[in-house]
């Protein structure tokens, strides 16, 4: 499975080592609804757009990925139905639309705590749980979408941000509210590409090309020391960067995102080509894109045939989502 530091997952709240996770609990501002309940309202948030992708065919995967059990390549040809896909991650803005008008609790709410990369903590912070293989990771009470390191931040400031402490199951029942669903694994890399073939970027295979950033990842040295020379330290927002050929931004970097597909490094291998949409079954649902906090020297997951997975449960600082629509002809 993935390397500890790319997302840490909810079987990690059961291995942690440290203080206990300090803070103020959450008053609950929502009447919680029952455990795997959908939201029975409907409606399209105000400002999701979508951009169409067509049919046809391209190249999935790599051969240089630095973790073959991550199953990227061999390299096949895959082809898709024409969809339409959101062209940033689901924002701050338009995932408290869909709160305010369904009640929805995310699982981070619900559990009170959610995991914070230490580095974004104050500096005078109160001793929190660390994962055990992981311990940059921090299990920090208060921590959710709306505090994403914890009761004393906020998202006043970050409405255009990807939203954050998102498990799978809450970007299912958002997509539920909104008429969509999230991406197959083919899908999103396909859009993530941007009509370019085979390079590990959407804009050519050199991640800064003359010294220019177009994505927001970890610069310095992991843990310890991040320079945010790409001008971010956390989530960037949403439309930062540019766009690739499709009109996608930030498919590479700032937070990964929850494809449909369960995960297995293998299945691909004797999958049909045509739409394919991943495993029956599984404990580990497919992540795409890397985040802020991907280095290549411990996680080179940032590329556009890069995968992960985590726990269908698991939410952190580092984790969102994008949704597609079929297009019916």
């Amino acid at each position: 499975m993935t390397k500890p530091c790319c997302t840490p997952s909810s079987n990690d709240r059961s291995s942690q080592v440290g203080a206990p996770a300090a803070g103020p609990s959450q008053d609950g501002e929502q009447e919680e609804l029952p455990a795997g309940e959908l939201p029975t309202s409907s409606g399209p948030s105000a400002k999701q757009t979508f951009v169409s992708i067509p049919a046809g065919s391209f190249l999935m995967g790599s051969e240089e990925s630095a973790y073959p059990a991550d199953g990227e390549g061999p390299v096949r040809e895959v082809s898709l139905n024409a969809f339409e896909i959101s062209p940033t991650a689901v924002t701050n803005t338009e995932f408290a639309e869909f709160v305010a008008a369904t009640g929805w609790l995310t699982e981070s709410e619900r559990e009170d705590s959610s995991f914070v990369f230490g580095g974004l903590l104050p500096d005078d912070f109160p001793p929190t749980q660390g994962v055990a293989s992981a311990p940059w990771w921090r299990l920090v009470l208060g921590a959710n979408w709306r505090h994403p390191e914890g009761p004393q931040s906020t998202i006043e400031d970050r409405q255009d941000h990807p939203v954050v402490h998102v498990t799978w199951e809450d970007a299912k029942a958002y997509c539920e509210w909104i008429g969509a669903r999230l991406p197959t694994e083919a899908e999103w890399e396909c859009a993530a590409r941007g009509g370019l073939e085979q390079m590990r970027y959407p804009w050519g295979d050199e991640r800064e090309p003359e010294g220019e950033h177009r994505m927001n990842v970890f610069q310095g040295e992991f843990p310890g020391h991040n320079t945010s020379a790409d001008g971010f330290a956390g989530t960037a927002p949403s439309d930062a960067f540019s766009p690739n050929g499709y009109g996608l931004l930030n498919t590479c970097g700032n937070v990964w995102e929850w494809c449909a597909d369960f995960f297995d490094p293998r299945f691909h291998l004797t999958e049909p080509p045509d739409n394919p949409s991943g495993p029956p079954t599984g404990t580990h649902r497919v992540m795409r894109g890397g985040s802020y906090l991907c280095h290549e020297s411990y996680c080179w997951r940032y590329r556009v045939s890069a995968r992960s997975a985590n726990t269908p449960q698991s939410s952190a600082g580092n984790m969102g989502f994008r949704v597609v629509r079929d297009i019916n002809l």
